[in-house]
């Protein structure tokens, strides 16, 4: 799509029309002002978050349930995740860009994290990857950051451990998983992570979490206390089928809105009333 065709409009909501980075993370939670992230799979819709004012754009593995088909996010590859973070970053101009990395892409190594990484920075114009994982990914974590990759954690409910955790289920709920969280977070902070995802835990879980940490955290299913807020797109558009999460809000209804649109037309066709005279065109015109 040609950059003309996409929107033009300022942020709404954004504190300036600078671009937002990875220190602005860090400045955000000092101030007590929260971030706001939302997902992103193409650059219509990157253009169209950016000009609505939103800090950071999440190019998530997601894609793979959301746009794809897929049952879970662990069929995603790496050239993939490259090929819809190039087009998120081509419609965005403020909201930093982050690319998830995908299963098998950094678990092998902190070698084939980095090489990974390294494309995914180089191929997309991203700002930054993000992974899931505790300490066990610390010394990749490092290893990334230490190459001029900015990392994001991502803690809790993991999809990429989806068989392991037995589906997408609350975490957190014991004494011991608090610590562990804990180990975890303070883990990834010391090895060079800006911020970290925690996702689907009891509210009090992720505000002691966040209370801990210098970096700032972003809630998905976490409750209030978080330093900011992500939600997958579609998700709040209203575009998803079957049951919504509980820490989903829809703040439209898009799907139900497309399907009244696609059996208008297709109820015009059939009638003979699309194309109208208006939409014929004459000799002489100049398109």
């Amino acid at each position: 799509m040609a950059r003309s065709n996409l929107p033009d409009s300022a942020p709404q909501s954004a504190d300036s029309g600078q671009a937002f980075t990875v220190l602005d993370f860090a400045r955000r939670k000092r101030a007590g002002k929260p971030i706001v992230m939302t997902t992103g799979y193409d650059a219509l819709f990157a253009a169209l978050v950016d000009a609505a004012g939103v800090d950071a754009i999440l190019v998530g593995d997601s894609v793979a349930t959301v746009l794809c088909g897929e049952k879970t996010t662990l069929p995603v590859t790496v050239d993939q995740m490259i090929y819809h973070g190039r087009m998120v970053c081509r419609g965005a101009r403020r909201a930093l860009v982050v690319v998830d990395m995908p299963f098998m892409s950094y678990q092998i190594s902190p070698e084939d994290a980095v090489r990974n990484g390294g494309r995914v920075l180089k191929e997309t114009g991203a700002g930054a990857v993000k992974l899931e994982g505790g300490a066990e990914h610390a010394p990749t974590v490092r290893a990334l950051a230490r190459a001029g990759i900015p990392v994001m954690g991502h803690l809790g409910f993991t999809p990429q451990s989806v068989h392991q955790l037995g589906g997408p289920h609350l975490q957190g709920r014991t004494t011991g998983a608090l610590e562990k969280l804990i180990l975890d977070a303070r883990a990834l902070e010391r090895a060079g992570a800006f911020a970290i995802v925690l996702s689907m835990m009891p509210e009090r879980i992720a505000e002691k979490v966040t209370q801990t940490l210098r970096i700032p955290t972003i809630g998905i299913g976490a409750g209030r206390h978080c330093d900011g807020q992500i939600l997958i797109l579609h998700d709040l558009l209203g575009m998803s089928e079957g049951v919504d999460p509980r820490y989903v809000k829809r703040y439209a209804k898009l799907d139900a809105e497309v399907r009244r649109a696609v059996s208008r037309y297709a109820d015009e066709v059939r009638e003979g009333a699309f194309p109208g005279p208006e939409h014929i065109h004459l000799p002489g015109d100049g398109q």
